[in-house]
C-alpha cells in the first residue's frame, strides 16, 4: 500500500507561526529572516536548527518552564529561554555554547534523577522526546543517582513513598503514569489553549507539583476531561499514553485521511504498523481541525473491526425467515433480479434509493446515477434531507447557493457569534473549540436555544445573552430580533443598497417593524423577555463583524427553510457577508451532508442543485451517461413510505442510512418497508432497518476506501485507504456491481474517474480533481477556472444569485400543539460521545459516557409527576410512546423535555411525528407534544420490538 507522502513541513517548530514585519537574524551564523514576534527557537527551526525542548511545542503558546531551550544572545546577559524570547533585528543567537550545553546538561540530570529507567520497556520507546532530548544534549549519566525522595517508586526502604501515585487506567483510551511525569504543563496548557476544557491543572508546588484531572481524588474518567486526546498528543513521556500504543506497539506509517464523523471534517493521520491500525492522531495540517481533535474521531474507530460486522452478503425470501450468506455475485443477482421484477409488474416509478451522508462523494454520485440512469426515475432521497434540506432552500433563495458562506478559520475573526439551534461543545466539538478560544479573547456571544446548552456558561466564557426560547418559535424570535434593527436605525444602508434588492428590503423593512413582531409583543408567545432580545439584536447589529452559527434546532421544525430565510435577512440587513468574521454558517450533522446534497441526492436535483426540469443539464448527463433522465422529480422518502403502504412502490436500495431509527414516526416507516417486496440494506451492521431487508450488501468503513468528503465550509477533502476492506468491495465497487447486474455497463477502476466525472458535470466542481487535492490538501467550493483555489469565504464582490433577497418570514405556528393530554414538548439532539443512530458509537468504549439514551426534565416538571432522579419513566406522544430513564436538570425550561436518539432499545423517534418543513418535508423533529409518568420499565412495545429485531438478526450457520 502506498503511504500519502505528505508535501508540508511537519516538524515541531517549538512555538506558534506569528505574522508581522520581516526581522532578520543570525542563528549559529546562518541568517533567518522571520515574521516579527517570532521566537528564537522558532527561526531556529527555520533555519535548520532544533534547540533542545520539553515544554514547547508550535501548538501552543511558549510557557519556558523546562530551561532545556536556553541560548546566548551576542550583548546580552544570561542565557535566555529561546522560546519565550522574541526574534529582534541583528540579534546574532549562540545555540550551542559550552555555558548552554553544560545548563542543559544540568537540567537533564535533573528530570531523569526522578524519572522511571524503563526505557526498553515502555510503551513511549522511540516515540519519546525525553529520551529524545537526553541523547541530544550528551546525557551519559546522572550524577544525583536515584535514592532520596522521589515519584518513581512505589515503596522505599520498605515503607510506603506517599509521593507515589499509581498509574490512573480509569479513561478507556489513555493511562495517566505519574510516575512518568516531567510537569512541563503541555497537557495542561493543551486542554486550556486547544480544547477549551480547563480539566487539567497542577496541584502542589515545587516538588510536589503534579498534573491532576479535575478535583483532588478524581481520576480521568470522571473529571471533566472529555477525552478529546490533545493532552495525550501533547505530551512528551509515556505520562499520557494511548492504550493502544502499549497493546500494539509504536506506529511505523501513516495515512493522511479525513474522519467520518461529524461535519467538521477533521483530517487525521491514520497511524498503522503493517496494515493494523494503532492510532489516529489530528494531522496538523488539516485546515478544518489544525491538528486538533474529538473523542469520536481521535479513539472511536474500532467499530471497524468489531465483531458485530457484517462481512459477507446475505439474502431471505421473506423478512420472518433468517438470513442466509452467499457469494456477491449470488447477492447481486438475486438484488437485480427482484428489483428488475418489481418494475416490470409495477412500472418504472416502482423502486428507488436512498443515498449516504456517511459514503464519499464518489459513492453518493454514483448511487444517485444509478437510479436515474439504471432505474430510470428521480426516486432518490438522502438522510441529508432529514436535517439540512432547508438549508438549501433558504439559502439558494436568499443568496444563489444552498450552503455556508464561511471556512471555519473565520471564526478568529469575528467579534460577535450568534449561536442558533446548535449545541457545537457536543455536536461538533473541534470546531467548538475552536469558538471558545475566540470567546476567551473578547467576542461577544448570543445563544438562542431552548436549553442552557455548556457555551451559555462554561469556563473563562459565558455568553453576553441567552434566549431561552420556546421551541418552535425560530422566526417569531427573528424576526423580532430584526424589528429592533429596522425600528432603531441600525440596519447597514450602504451594504443593501449595493448588494441587496432594494425594493424587495424595504418590503422586507415595512413588514419586520410592524408593533406585532416587536419584541414586547412576542415576548409571551415565544418566552424570550423582550429587553434581553433588544439587549441580543443591537450587539448583532453594532458589536463588529458578526456571525451566525446554527445547526439542526434550525431546521428540523415546520417552518425550517423560513427560518434559514430569516437568519440570512439579518446577516445581509447588517453588513455582514462577504468577508473573514461574518457569514452564516450551517453546522452540517453528518461528515458528508453537504456532499450528498451536491451529488445530487434529492429528488429534484442533479448535482450541482440544478432542477431535473432543465433541459440543459440533463443534457450535461444524458451525454456522458447515455441515458434518458426524466424529467419530473421524483419520491421523498415518507412519499415512498406512503407509496409502499398504498402498494404503488415496492422495491429500495438504501446505502449508509438506518431510516427506521433515524427518520420520524417509526411505526409509519416500519409499515412502508414491511410492505416493499425488495429492501437492499447496503451497510456495515444489522442495523434496525436491516430488520426489514430481504438483502444485506456488507460495506466498507471510510479506513477502506478512496474517495473525498465535503465538510460544513464546503472543503473537499481526500478519503485515503488506510487498509484493504474486510468485506472485500470499496462502497462504490458494490454499487457498480449492483447497477451492472441491473444491465449497466460501468468500468470505473478508481474513485478518481468518478470525480473527473463530477468535475465534468458539475460547474461548482469544475477544477476538483485527486492532483488538485494532492497538490492542496483541500478545496472549497466553488473551485473552478474562475476560482482555481477554491473559495474559503463566498460573495465577497457579490452574491451568486445578483442582489441578495429579502423574504418576508411570517410566523406560522406548528401544527403540532400542547394540551391537556400531552402538555410538554419534547425536543432532540445528540450528545458528545455518540453519534448519529449510535451505529457506529455504540460499538466502541464510548459507551461508558453513554450507555442509554435519558430523558432530561426540569425538577418541577418531575416533581409534578411524581419523578425522581434515574427513575424510569414512559413519555407517550400522539404517535406512539417508549420508556426511557429520567434525569433531572434545569438545563431545561419548565414544559420541555429533551433526549437523545442514539441507542435503538429506545426508539425516540417512535414518538415524533410526521409534520415536517413547509418546503423541503425535513422532519419536525424538535417539537412533539408528549406526556411523561413514570414507569416501570420498558414499554409493552419496545419489549415487542426488541424480540422481532433479534428474529430477524438470526443468520443460518454457513455451509460447510
Amino acid at each position: 500500500m502506498k503511504d500519502f507522502v505528505i508535501p508540508w513541513d511537519d516538524a515541531d517548530k517549538g512555538t506558534p507561526a506569528k505574522t508581522g514585519a520581516p526581522v532578520t537574524l543570525s542563528v549559529d551564523g546562518i541568517a533567518v529572516t522571520v515574521p516579527e514576534g517570532t521566537s528564537i527557537m522558532r527561526a531556529a527551526a527555520e533555519a535548520g536548527i532544533q534547540v533542545p525542548k520539553l515544554c514547547a511545542t508550535d501548538s501552543l503558546e511558549a510557557f519556558g518552564s523546562c530551561r532545556l531551550c536556553v541560548v546566548e544572545i551576542e550583548g546580552r546577559r544570561g542565557t535566555p529561554a529561546s522560546c519565550t524570547t522574541p526574534v529582534a533585528e541583528g540579534m546574532v543567537v549562540r545555540t550551542q555554547t559550552p555555558k548552554v550545553q553544560k545548563l542543559r546538561k544540568g537540567v537533564m540530570e535533573l528530570y531523569i534523577s526522578d524519572h522511571p529507567l524503563d526505557c526498553l520497556t515502555c510503551a513511549a520507546n522511540g516515540d519519546c522526546e525525553l529520551q529524545d532530548m537526553a541523547g541530544a544534549v550528551g546525557l551519559r549519566d546522572v550524577r544525583y543517582g536515584y535514592e532520596g525522595e522521589n515519584h518513581v517508586v512505589a515503596r522505599s526502604n520498605g515503607e510506603a513513598n506517599p509521593r507515589y501515585l499509581p498509574k490512573d487506567e480509569s479513561n478507556p483510551y489513555f493511562t495517566y503514569d505519574p510516575s512518568k511525569c516531567i510537569v512541563c504543563s503541555r497537557c495542561v496548557r493543551a486542554c486550556e489553549e486547544v480544547q477549551g476544557t480547563f480539566a487539567l491543572t497542577i496541584e502542589g508546588r515545587g516538588f510536589d507539583s503534579r498534573v491532576s484531572a479535575g478535583m483532588a481524588g478524581d481520576d480521568f474518567l470522571n473529571s471533566e476531561c472529555v477525552s478529546c486526546g490533545a493532552c495525550v498528543q501533547a505530551c512528551p513521556t509515556a505520562t499520557l499514553q494511548e492504550k493502544s500504543v502499549i497493546e500494539l506497539g509504536t506506529p511505523e506509517r501513516k495515512v493522511v485521511t479525513t474522519c467520518a464523523y461529524c461535519g467538521v471534517g477533521c483530517s487525521f493521520e491514520a497511524q498503522l504498523n503493517g496494515d493494523q491500525l494503532v492510532r489516529m492522531v489530528p494531522w496538523k495540517q488539516g485546515k478544518a481541525n489544525r491538528g486538533h481533535s474529538c473523542v469520536k474521531g481521535r479513539f472511536a474507530y474500532g467499530y471497524a473491526s468489531h465483531p458485530d460486522r457484517i462481512l459477507n452478503p446475505m439474502i431471505r425470501e421473506t423478512i420472518d425467515e433468517p438470513w442466509r450468506e452467499v457469494s456477491w455475485d449470488e447477492a447481486l443477482s438475486f438484488a437485480a433480479g427482484r428489483l428488475r421484477g418489481i418494475q416490470e409488474a409495477h412500472g418504472r416509478q416502482a423502486i428507488g434509493g436512498i443515498t449516504s451522508s456517511r459514503c464519499t462523494n464518489e459513492e453518493t454520485y454514483l448511487v444517485q446515477k444509478m437510479i436515474r440512469a439504471v432505474f430510470g426515475n428521480n426516486n432518490t432521497d438522502t438522510c441529508a434531507r432529514v436535517c439540512h434540506s432547508p438549508t438549501g432552500y433558504g439559502l439558494k433563495t436568499t443568496f444563489g447557493t444552498s450552503a455556508g458562506t464561511q471556512d471555519f478559520d473565520s471564526v478568529e475573526h469575528t467579534d460577535v457569534v450568534l449561536v442558533i439551534g446548535a449545541n457545537p461543545t457536543d455536536g461538533h466539538p473541534v470546531f467548538a473549540s475552536r469558538l471558545k478560544k475566540r470567546l476567551r479573547a473578547g467576542a461577544k456571544l448570543i445563544v438562542v436555544d431552548p436549553r442552557r446548552i455548556d457555551l451559555v456558561r462554561t469556563p473563562h466564557i459565558e455568553a453576553a445573552h441567552h434566549l431561552p426560547l420556546r421551541p418552535g418559535t425560530n422566526v417569531a424570535v427573528l424576526t423580532a430580533l430584526a424589528h429592533v434593527i429596522v425600528t432603531e436605525g441600525l440596519v447597514d444602508e450602504g451594504f443593501v443598497r449595493e448588494r441587496c434588492d432594494w425594493d424587495e428590503f424595504q418590503d422586507w423593512a415595512g413588514f419586520v417593524a410592524e408593533d406585532r413582531h416587536a419584541p414586547e409583543a412576542t415576548e409571551a408567545l415565544t418566552g424570550v423577555p423582550a429587553a434581553e432580545l433588544r439587549a441580543a439584536a443591537r450587539l448583532y447589529a453594532t458589536g463588529g463583524n458578526g456571525a451566525i452559527y446554527y445547526g439542526l434546532g434550525v431546521t428540523e421544525h415546520s417552518q425550517g427553510s423560513t427560518t434559514v430565510m430569516a437568519i440570512a435577512n439579518l446577516a445581509m440587513a447588517t453588513g455582514n457577508i462577504g468577508r473573514p468574521g461574518v457569514g452564516v454558517n450551517p453546522l452540517r450533522g453528518q461528515n458528508n451532508v453537504q456532499g450528498a446534497c451536491d451529488m445530487g441526492s434529492f429528488p429534484h436535483e442533479l448535482p450541482g442543485y440544478r432542477h431535473v426540469s432543465d433541459e440543459a443539464a440533463r443534457e450535461v448527463f444524458e451525454r456522458i451517461w447515455g441515458a434518458t433522465i426524466d424529467p419530473e422529480p421524483g419520491l421523498r422518502i415518507p412519499n415512498m413510505l406512503d407509496a409502499a403502504v398504498s402498494g404503488e412502490f415496492r422495491g429500495i436500495y438504501i446505502q449508509g442510512e438506518d431510516i427506521l431509527q433515524s427518520d420520524p414516526d417509526t411505526h409509519h416507516v416500519a409499515a412502508g418497508l414491511a410492505a416493499m417486496e425488495c429492501v437492499i440494506v447496503h451497510d456495515l451492521f444489522l442495523n434496525e432497518t436491516a430488520n426489514y431487508a430481504h438483502v444485506f450488501l456488507p460495506g466498507s468503513t471510510f479506513l477502506e476506501k478512496d474517495g473525498t468528503f465535503t465538510n460544513a465550509e464546503r472543503r473537499i477533502n481526500r478519503v485515503r485507504k488506510v487498509m484493504e476492506p474486510k468485506n472485500g468491495f470499496a462502497d462504490w465497487e458494490i454499487t457498480q456491481m449492483l447497477a451492472n447486474a441491473m444491465g449497466a455497463d460501468w468500468d470505473y477502476t478508481h474513485p478518481a474517474e468518478v470525480m473527473d466525472e463530477i468535475a465534468a458535470t458539475t460547474p461548482s466542481f469544475a477544477g476538483v480533481s485527486y492532483a488538485v487535492l494532492e497538490e492542496k490538501g483541500s478545496v472549497q467550493w466553488p473551485c473552478n477556472e474562475a476560482r482555481p483555489e477554491g473559495s474559503p469565504v463566498m460573495h465577497i464582490d457579490g452574491f451568486v444569485r445578483g442582489k441578495g433577497k429579502f423574504v418576508l418570514t411570517e410566523y406560522v405556528p406548528t401544527e403540532e400543539r400542547t394540551g391537556p393530554r400531552f402538555p410538554l414538548l419534547l425536543t432532540t439532539g445528540r450528545i458528545l460521545s455518540q453519534y448519529n443512530v449510535g451505529a457506529q458509537t455504540r460499538r466502541t468504549a464510548n459507551t461508558v459516557w453513554h450507555e442509554e439514551d435519558v430523558l432530561e426534565i426540569h425538577p418541577n416538571d418531575a416533581e409534578l409527576r411524581g419523578i425522581r432522579e434515574g427513575q424510569w419513566v414512559k413519555i407517550a406522544s400522539r404517535k406512539g410512546e417508549t420508556s426511557l430513564r429520567a434525569h433531572l436538570t434545569e438545563r431545561m425550561a419548565s414544559g420541555v423535555v429533551y433526549t437523545t436518539f442514539h441507542h435503538p432499545d429506545t426508539q425516540a423517534n417512535v414518538v415524533t411525528t410526521d409534520y415536517s418543513d413547509w418546503a423541503t418535508n425535513c422532519p419536525e423533529y424538535k417539537v412533539t407534544a408528549v406526556q411523561v409518568s413514570p414507569s416501570n420499565g420498558p414499554t409493552e412495545w419496545q419489549e415487542d420490538y426488541a424480540a422481532m429485531a433479534d428474529r430477524a438478526r438470526r443468520v443460518l450457520p454457513a455451509a460447510e
